[in-house]
């Protein structure tokens, strides 16, 4: 909601989409550098520490990026502003995926699949809702309620978050071994980050390929509603994944669920209509919550229990950037080789994580250990009696 709310801010006020897209990109490129380093204080310090002051400095940001958009918006200075909160956006996700972990792993680690489809529910409802309720603001001529909509909730959600210190996971200890942050140098992370990247590819130029589609053929008006039940499909199949337990590995359904998403978005490559398309979008949309729901499981069990935030924030700040990457970059194969140019790129990048899937199969089956390590046993008292040798 954020991201959009700011482009619809600058647009307002400047005309430009040119504009709007350079403080977007700026806020995205930010959030994906600043995002891991935040996640990294969070780890040392606890969640409940770190939360208010970065709610502050995100809160304020905003405030700041409002007024030099109102005050000058042909200059330098609202990208920057987007840059700076972009820097200060608080990880709830990865905050929260390490919660659940906290909470589950020591008795119930059996449960960890159905919190994490939880997780993927609530991040698929929230975005049907939230980039509509902003977009419905921005058309009433309300940009300003929108932002101020998107952070209103950022923050109260983060303060509910901080305030429930019994589900927040212990900080990192001073003395925690240098080994446990080389989990975060596993190749099991890096084949995540590529996933997400490619996800993140997917997600930024479906949006624009449907909308470039439905324009193609006349009907604008079908967008919204073709991403609607996209995402309803979604919600349904996020569900029935969270409800049961699977005999296989995370490891060994990754390709399945991979390789679903790919033929999904091929078939985008045959629609002829925006009822066809609609159909097909059903189809990619199932797709995508046990995909992520599956992520989080092959991140958490990666990643030592020290570093968790980290290894949540990375993979979602590779998505985040790609996703804002991919939208130009589909914007210029729909003007080179049509709406269909851009859905080739979704359907390549789906195909990238199939193929990334397959390959990290045997990294995933063989991870790092990432539980800690028992304590040892003390050592014996030295100032216990010895027995004494008696050949003198």
């Amino acid at each position: 909601m954020t991201g959009l709310s700011l482009v619809w801010l600058v647009h307002s006020h400047t005309g430009s989409f040119l504009t709007a897209g350079q403080v977007s990109a700026a806020f995205a490129v930010a959030e994906a550098l600043a995002a891991p380093q935040l996640a990294r204080l969070t780890d040392r310090f606890g969640q409940s520490r770190i939360l208010p002051p970065a709610l502050l400095a995100h809160a304020l940001t905003v405030a700041a990026l409002v007024c030099l958009v109102t005050a000058s918006p042909r200059n330098a200075l609202p990208a920057l502003g987007g840059a700076l909160v972009g820097a200060g956006v608080p990880q709830l996700g990865a905050m929260s995926a390490t919660r659940w972990a906290a909470l589950l792993r020591p008795n119930r680690a059996a449960e960890l699949p159905t919190a994490f489809a939880l997780e993927s529910l609530s991040n698929t409802a929230a975005y049907l809702v939230g980039p509509a309720t902003v977009s419905a603001l921005a058309a009433a001529g309300h940009p300003v309620a929108g932002t101020t909509v998107a952070v209103s909730l950022s923050v109260a959600g983060s303060l509910l978050l901080a305030a429930a210190r019994g589900s927040a996971p212990a900080p990192a200890a001073r003395s925690t071994p240098h080994a446990t942050s080389r989990s975060l140098q596993h190749g099991a992370l890096f084949i995540l980050i590529g996933l997400n990247l490619a996800i993140g590819v997917y997600f930024g130029a479906l949006q624009v390929s449907v909308t470039a589609f439905v324009v193609e053929h006349h009907a604008p008006g079908t967008a919204a509603p073709i991403l609607a039940v996209s995402t309803c499909s979604g919600l349904l199949t996020g569900r029935l994944y969270g409800l049961r337990r699977r005999r296989a590995t995370p490891a060994m359904q990754l390709p399945i669920a991979t390789g679903a998403l790919m033929l999904a978005t091929w078939l985008l490559l045959t629609a002829g209509s925006p009822l066809q398309l609609g159909w097909m979008a059903v189809l990619t949309g199932a797709t995508i919550p046990p995909l992520v729901a599956l992520f989080s499981q092959l991140t958490e069990s990666t990643a030592h229990p020290s570093v968790l935030t980290q290894a949540f924030s990375w993979p979602g700040s590779a998505s985040a950037a790609a996703s804002a990457s991919a939208a130009a970059a589909s914007g210029w194969a729909i003007d080179t080789l049509g709406p269909r140019g851009s859905f080739a790129l979704t359907a390549t990048a789906a195909t990238t994580t199939t193929l990334h899937s397959l390959t990290g199969l045997r990294v995933f089956l063989h991870p790092p250990t990432s539980r800690p390590t028992p304590p040892k046993p003390a050592p014996h008292d030295r100032r216990a009696p010895r027995t004494r040798n008696h050949s003198r």
